[in-house]
């Protein structure tokens, strides 16, 4: 028994929810040109970000750990 909920919420261990909007830092750069924010640690790239860009975006998509996000201000 170590905790494991295989099969249960494949979303269960993601900070933000899908839609949701946050205020962000972008602190890197992804493979493919897409900005880098963490947010309570969880990865989320932000399309058309650059590094040190402080900006409002909306969450598009969720995986196990990472998630997809557009900037919205």
């Amino acid at each position: 028994m170590f905790g494991n909920s295989y099969g249960n919420d494949k979303r269960n261990d993601a900070p933000i929810q899908e839609g949701g909007e946050y205020d962000v830092k972008i602190e890197d750069t992804g493979r493919d040109g897409d900005g880098i924010a963490r947010i309570e640690g969880f990865v989320v790239f932000v399309s058309g970000a650059k590094v040190g860009d402080e900006v409002k975006i909306r969450i598009n998509s969720t995986r196990r750990n990472f998630a997809f996000a557009e900037i919205i201000e």
